[in-house]
C-alpha cells in the first residue's frame, strides 16, 4: 500500500474535519470552508464529501490538501504527522473500495425514498375510506374527538419499524376495527410529513432524513411490504394489483 491507501484506510473524512475545525452534525452535514456557506451544505461520510453548494468533492487526502492549499503527498504527511501515523504502510491495512459520486447515489436514494412513501401515503388513504368503521350517525363522536380517533395504541407488527411511536398492541375495546384503517390512522401523518421533507425541506433536513430511510434497509421493507398488500387485496377482489 501507498502512503495515500495508508491515510485513507486509516482516517475518515470526518474524522479529519472535525480534527481541523470544521463543526460537523449528526448526519455529516457541516458548512462548506470553500464557498461562503451560511447553511450546511457539505456532506461528509467515511471516505468521501461532497458539497451541494459549490461542487467540492474528493477523499480525506484531497480535504486536507484544499484546506491547506497543499500538493496531495504534503496533506498525507500532515495527516500522517497530526494523527501519529507511521506514513509506511502497514501489511495488514485493508484497501479501500472507490465510492460512486455521492450526490449521484444521493439523488437516486431520494427519489426512491419519496416514490415509496407517496405509494405508501395513497394505500393509506384509500384504506382510511375503504375500511373506515360503519358507525350510525346518533353514536358518531364529536368532531373534535375523531381527530385523535384510533392515533396511538395498535399499528400492524410489520410497520412498527418505520412508526413514529414504535407500534404496540392495544385497542380492547376496538378489535373490530380493520387493522387497515388503524394502520392509516396511525401512520398517514408521519409519512405525509416523511414525503413534505423531501419536497420542501431545505439539504440538511432532506439528506438526515434519507440516511435514516436507508438505514437497515427500511426503504426497501417498505416498498416490498406495499406491493404485497396490493396483490393482498387484488386477490380478494377488493381492488386491482395495479391500483
Amino acid at each position: 500500500m501507498t502512503i495515500y491507501e495508508t491515510i485513507k484506510a486509516a482516517i475518515s473524512v470526518k474524522q479529519a474535519a472535525e480534527h481541523y475545525g470544521l463543526k460537523v452534525s449528526h448526519n455529516g452535514m457541516a458548512c462548506c470552508p470553500f464557498h461562503n456557506d451560511r447553511h450546511p451544505s457539505l456532506k461528509l461520510n467515511e471516505d468521501y464529501f461532497f458539497c451541494f453548494g459549490c461542487g467540492a468533492k474528493g477523499d480525506v487526502i484531497d480535504l486536507v490538501a484544499r484546506l491547506f492549499d497543499l500538493s496531495s503527498y504534503e496533506a498525507a504527511q500532515k495527516l500522517a504527522a497530526d494523527f501519529g501515523l507511521d506514513p509506511k504502510p502497514p501489511t495488514a491495512a485493508a484497501m479501500v473500495k472507490p465510492k460512486r459520486p455521492y450526490i449521484r447515489q444521493f439523488r437516486e436514494d431520494e427519489m426512491l425514498c419519496f416514490r415509496v412513501l407517496t405509494d405508501y401515503l395513497h394505500l393509506l388513504e384509500d384504506w382510511k375510506v375503504r375500511y373506515a368503521p360503519k358507525i350510525p350517525d346518533n353514536l358518531r363522536a364529536p368532531a373534535e374527538t375523531q381527530q385523535s380517533g384510533f392515533g396511538g395504541k395498535r399499528t400492524s407488527s410489520e410497520m412498527s419499524k418505520l412508526s413514529p411511536q414504535g407500534g404496540s398492541e392495544g385497542y380492547g375495546a376496538c378489535e373490530d376495527v380493520d387493522d387497515r384503517f388503524v394502520e392509516a390512522c396511525q401512520m398517514h401523518c408521519y409519512i405525509e410529513y416523511m414525503a413534505d421533507v423531501l419536497t420542501v425541506g431545505d439539504l440538511e433536513e432532506r439528506v438526515a432524513l434519507v440516511d435514516k430511510l436507508m438505514q437497515d434497509g427500511k426503504i426497501a421493507f417498505l416498498q416490498e411490504y406495499i406491493t404485497r398488500k396490493k396483490k393482498e387485496v387484488a386477490h380478494h377482489g377488493e381492488e386491482p394489483e395495479n391500483a
